[in-house]
């Protein structure tokens, strides 16, 4: 692709959004609604009780006992104190009333399940700063933003809820995540084995360290996406690269860029990179989001959007000038479907949910996903994976260097066999399926895969569009968890 900031801005879910470190927005990803589209399933914003925890800064520290406090939702309309559940959602890297209105699918199988709805907030998101408006101001006060500090944060919370909510302590936890979540409902699962008694990861790219997957099957994966649903659609974006480095050498090129494109800013040539990356992570998001009906997750879209993009990118032959005219009316549809932007700005590319600052500290020090590119099996332009590059961007923006290994180190990467009761669950169409499980590793960690999803579509509220592949996992990820609760309840588990 072009450079390490392009891999800063990828990495955000899930997610569920490689162009924050070569990173898509893990998922980053709206609005702080489901969409209300008329073929929707009629979910509307639920009824929850927001409340706080005081958790410690540092759970593994015994130098400071300072606090902050982490903010969770809490839904108990169906919940049963006979013979009930506990859904857990592990919150990722954005605020989590948005995460709550996006993930319809523990609304769904709540009264089935007879469950308690808890959706913890990830510290350093939405509301949960540890040190308030400085949590961001350095290196120092951003120490305690990991991912072994967030599960801890989830045990501590689980264990209050067990000790002050009657009827809590004597049923079974399931934690649900997706995208980042995802991992972190995995990793849940792993270190704390005695708090849950299963985990479904969505779209959890748990493989996308090191070299356990290859550092091209994301980009790959978008280019399948964007070939598939148009003749010549990756072609004509391949294409467009160099179209744009040709016109960007002259001052007239460059106004004509800024003309034709819509941007709110006049483009000189240090922003040409930052266009480019701009534009990659657009189609990266697309892959992440491509729904099979409207939906406004990361940005307000029609049903398929890739589709109607590619319609505008039907051949990579014509003049230059019409080339970008194309490629703008590809980039309003993810920008600009309600009508309502007067120009196009090239510094947003999701919501304002997802916490940017904190997933682009997370890429520097532990979540570091390789991403590379080559021209020829993906439609970018090549960008090899360059360890020394990330770590010294990292190092200027952050003043830190990532650990590249830690990952597995700390959670086993492959070497997962041991573990029990994970259902992992991956859409087809999402580029990060390439970092996630997608093959049964034992009886008891399974994986489903959804030959229609994108980004954690099973999560998302039950839809009359909905493919019957999505359809199909979630009846069957329901059945799993039911499985675990009736295994729960049989072994007298309860305290």
């Amino acid at each position: 692709m072009g450079c390490p900031a392009l891999l800063l801005l990828l990495l955000a879910f899930l997610a569920p959004g490689p162009v924050k470190a070569l990173r898509p927005a893990l998922m980053t990803l709206g609005s702080l609604h489901l969409q209300t589209n008329p073929t929707a399933h009629p979910f509307v914003t639920k009824d929850y009780s927001v409340l706080y925890f005081q958790q410690k800064i540092d759970h593994f520290g015994f130098n400071s006992v300072k606090t902050f406090n982490q903010r969770y939702l809490i839904a108990n309309e169906y919940w049963k104190k006979d013979g009930g559940s506990i859904l857990f959602y592990t919150g990722n890297e954005g605020d989590i009333v948005w995460f709550c209105n996006n993930t319809g699918f523990m609304w769904d199988v709540a009264q089935e399940l007879k469950a308690m709805l808890v959706f913890a907030e990830h510290r350093y998101y939405g509301e949960s700063l540890p040190f308030g408006k400085n949590s961001f101001k350095d290196s120092r006060h951003l120490n305690y933003l990991t991912s072994e500090q967030a599960l801890a944060d989830f045990a501590e919370l689980i264990r209050h809820l067990q000790e002050t909510i009657p009827g809590v302590k004597n049923q079974p936890v399931i934690a649900i995540g997706g995208s980042y979540g995802g991992m972190l409902a995995a990793w849940f699962r792993m270190k704390y084995p005695h708090m849950v008694v299963g985990a479904l990861a969505a779209s959890a790219p748990i493989w996308q360290f090191e070299d356990l997957v290859p550092c091209g099957v994301f980009m790959k994966i978008v280019t399948s996406d964007f070939k598939r649903s148009g003749p010549y659609c990756s072609e004509t974006i391949r294409k467009s690269w160099n179209v744009i480095n040709q016109l960007s050498t002259t001052s007239r090129g460059l106004q004509y860029l800024t003309e034709v494109l819509h941007l709110c800013t006049p483009l000189t040539p240090r922003d040409v990179q930052h266009l480019k990356d701009w534009i990659a992570e657009t189609w990266v998001n697309l892959a992440m989001v491509d729904y099979p009906y409207p939906s406004s997750f990361l940005q307000p879209l029609p049903a398929w959007p890739i589709k109607v993009v590619c319609q505008y990118l039907k051949n990579p032959n014509v003049s230059d000038s019409l080339m970008i005219q194309n490629i703008f009316q590809a980039l309003n549809i993810y920008y600009n479907y309600s009508g309502e932007a007067q120009c196009l700005n090239v510094s947003t590319t999701t919501t304002s949910n997802l916490g940017s600052l904190g997933w682009s500290y997370q890429a520097c020090t532990e979540i570091v996903m390789p991403f590379c590119t080559n021209g020829i099996d993906d439609m970018f332009e090549p960008h090899a994976w360059n360890l020394k590059e990330f770590s010294d961007e990292c190092f200027k923006q952050w003043g830190v260097r990532p650990s590249p290994s830690w990952i597995t180190t700390m959670y086993g990467g492959k070497n997962i066999n041991s573990h029990t009761n994970i259902v992992f669950s991956n859409g087809e169409l999402d580029p990060w399926s390439g970092g996630g499980v997608t093959e049964d590793l034992t009886d008891t960690l399974v994986a489903f895969t959804i030959s229609e999803g994108a980004h954690h579509l099973d999560l998302r509220a039950s839809n009359a569009l909905d493919p019957i592949s999505v359809q199909l996992a979630r009846t069957l990820e329901t059945k799993h968890v039911k499985n675990w609760i009736r295994d729960f309840y049989r072994s007298g588990l309860q305290h």
